[in-house]
């Protein structure tokens, strides 16, 4: 099945993302996230295996990408860890996480394989 214009765009706009941003922080929920994005290239990637509070007080960058999972626990995640980092003056990035939301893509372990179906 060829994948329709507007599609095509939204994964060729995300390709371009995920090029510029591989040396970015990316924080996710899990082991399987991590992996997906270590895949595409990312080189720090940290999973969601502590207390958020713990996870937002040891970044020392000022702006990171999250990427949580689509779903409804994804999104509640996503809004208590942007408030967090807002409060401590970290800029999250949501250019990556936004384009996601315009695919079927709900997983963030599934982006890999998602973008190979058209590569």
């Amino acid at each position: 099945m060829k994948p329709s214009h507007e599609v095509k765009a939204v994964i060729e706009e995300m390709l371009a993302l995920i090029e510029k941003e591989k040396d970015s922080l990316v924080i996710v929920e899990g082991k399987k996230d991590k992996k997906a994005l270590e895949a595409l290239g990312f080189s720090k990637v940290i999973i969601l295996n502590k207390p958020l509070y713990e996870i937002v007080e040891s970044i020392k960058e000022k702006r990171v990408l999250l990427l949580t999972d689509l779903d409804k626990e994804g999104k509640q995640i996503y809004c208590e860890l942007k408030k967090d980092l807002d409060k401590r003056g970290i800029m999250v990035d949501d250019c990556l996480r936004n384009l996601l939301f315009r695919t079927e893509l709900r997983q963030i372990e599934g982006l890999t394989s998602y973008l190979e179906k058209f590569v």
